[in-house]
């Protein structure tokens, strides 16, 4: 299911929100209606915390995680990290990362087993990815964007896109994610994928302006209509090593 929302009457939601297969981070705000609608889908399966990154409302483009782990910027106070600990599942690893790209969610993007990350992360920072997020790490770019985090969205079911990415961009990225790919758009039109678009393998949070048409994309790329909360069948991937 794709559930249209908003933040203080900004579409992109993807910018004050982290979604992953067991925890979500939401803004911190005045008032907790802005995240009613993730609380009343989420809250029976998964913690929503209320949190902010470096003093600022924008954890969805601060941070970068999965299922395994979290990824937070030096910037993060030894409170909020503290904070964001106590929240989550303890077998979730969180860790602040010096990183000069410091908004971590638009250099990187990844699901549980495979992440894109922009072409010039440092090598000390690609390493402590893949140990802290136990996933394979690939440099690339989308549509001819570095910054594949803002760029993309995609669970462990699909993913979408940069609307320009090419046939050719999308076979290659298909191969090395594993997953059903498709080019599209969110906010009704809006290139901005990762803005405004959060997904997990059963739920996604679009914009309030995406249309009717973007969350049929999203349902259908995303296996959406038949997935069940809580019921995450973890299937066996090739190694990519072997595939390549």
């Amino acid at each position: 299911m794709a559930v249209r929302t908003q933040f203080e009457n900004s579409s992109d939601i993807g910018v004050f929100t982290k979604l992953t297969n067991s925890y979500c981070l939401v803004a911190m705000t005045g008032t907790r209606d802005n995240f009613r609608v993730f609380e009343a889908e989420l809250s029976q399966h998964i913690p929503v915390v209320h949190c902010a990154v470096a003093g600022c409302r924008i954890v969805g483009r601060l941070t970068v995680g999965n299922k395994n782990g979290l990824l937070v910027p030096n910037t993060t106070t030894d409170q909020e990290l503290m904070h964001i600990r106590n929240s989550i599942p303890d077998s979730v690893v969180v860790q602040r990362i010096e990183e000069r790209l410091s908004a971590l969610g638009n250099v990187i993007a990844t699901n549980d087993y495979v992440a894109l990350i922009h072409p010039e992360v440092d090598r000390e920072t690609e390493e402590i990815i893949a140990d802290v997020l136990g996933v394979e790490v690939f440099r690339q770019t989308i549509g001819n964007n570095a910054l594949v985090g803002s760029y993309c969205a995609y669970s462990n079911q699909g993913g979408i896109m940069h609307p320009k990415t090419s046939v050719e961009d999308l076979d290659e990225l298909s191969s090395l994610l594993q997953i059903p790919l498709v080019a599209g758009t969110i906010n009704r039109g809006s290139e901005v994928i990762g803005g405004g678009l959060v997904c997990n393998d059963w739920i996604a949070f679009c914009g309030i302006d995406t249309t009717t048409t973007e969350i049929s994309v999203v349902e259908n790329i995303l296996r959406l209509n038949d997935a069940e909360p809580g019921v995450i069948v973890s299937k066996m991937r090739t190694p990519l090593m072997d595939v390549m």
